[in-house]
């Protein structure tokens, strides 16, 4: 499934707030997802920052995937290349003495599998979309109190947290994220591709939190 360009959208109606939509179809799993016990407890202080680079590096081979499908042509502009987040990680793992993350911190069968489904998915506009999505507005919302929190509890610097700062010039986070959900309303998706999507989205909060679990166990 791709995504049809906009003025192939039939404009009879008001554009959906696909956005708005996918945010309130999606409230409970992300709740689900942000309140297993590894990551309240990382977000709580009771964990090290040993613990916050096992986390880290299990989604570097998140972002790995989600990343190789790089920027192509026609690419609808919601896809922002300026995103890509792995050179980031990299950099923090370094920072963080785990530049050999590959072989020290192999992907747990929870991230295997959710790296799998980002590659198999990735040619399919509508569904990249909701991984996209929900990384990345993920990591301009809830990933800054994420690096704030970390820096307090573990003394984690600025250089082992560049995941979490986005080159975005003057816009800042909160007007950006407001472009970006506009880029998303701008695609006219049909219905039944915004039903695909919100149903990606819940998979996708689905796989993150079994990625909390086996980092719990």
């Amino acid at each position: 499934m791709t995504i049809a360009p906009p003025a192939e959208a039939v404009a009879a109606t008001e554009p959906l707030d696909v956005a708005a939509l996918v945010r309130a179809a999606t409230a409970e799993d992300h709740r689900n997802a942000e309140t297993r016990g590894f990551i309240t407890r990382l977000m709580g202080g009771e964990l090290t920052l040993d613990d916050y680079t096992r986390y880290l590096a299990q989604f570097a081979w998140v972002y790995e995937a989600l990343e190789a499908r790089g920027s192509r042509d026609g690419d609808p502009e919601v896809f922002d290349p300026s995103l890509a987040r792995l050179a980031a990680i990299e950099s923090d793992l370094a920072a963080l003495g785990a530049g050999d993350w590959r072989e020290t911190h192999p992907a747990l069968p929870a991230t295997a599998a959710y790296a799998a489904h980002l590659r198999a998915i990735s040619d399919d506009d509508v569904r990249y979309l909701a991984h996209h999505y929900t990384r990345y507005l993920g990591d301009l919302s809830g990933g800054q109190a994420i690096a704030a929190l970390v820096g307090r509890h573990y003394g984690a610097t600025p250089d082992q947290l560049s995941f979490y700062d986005f080159d975005l010039g003057d816009e800042g986070p909160v007007r950006y994220k407001r472009r970006y959900r506009e880029a998303m309303n701008a695609l006219a998706l049909e219905p039944g591709q915004v039903d695909v999507l919100i149903d990606e989205a819940k998979a996708s909060f689905r796989l993150n939190g079994a990625i909390f679990e086996a980092l719990a166990g």
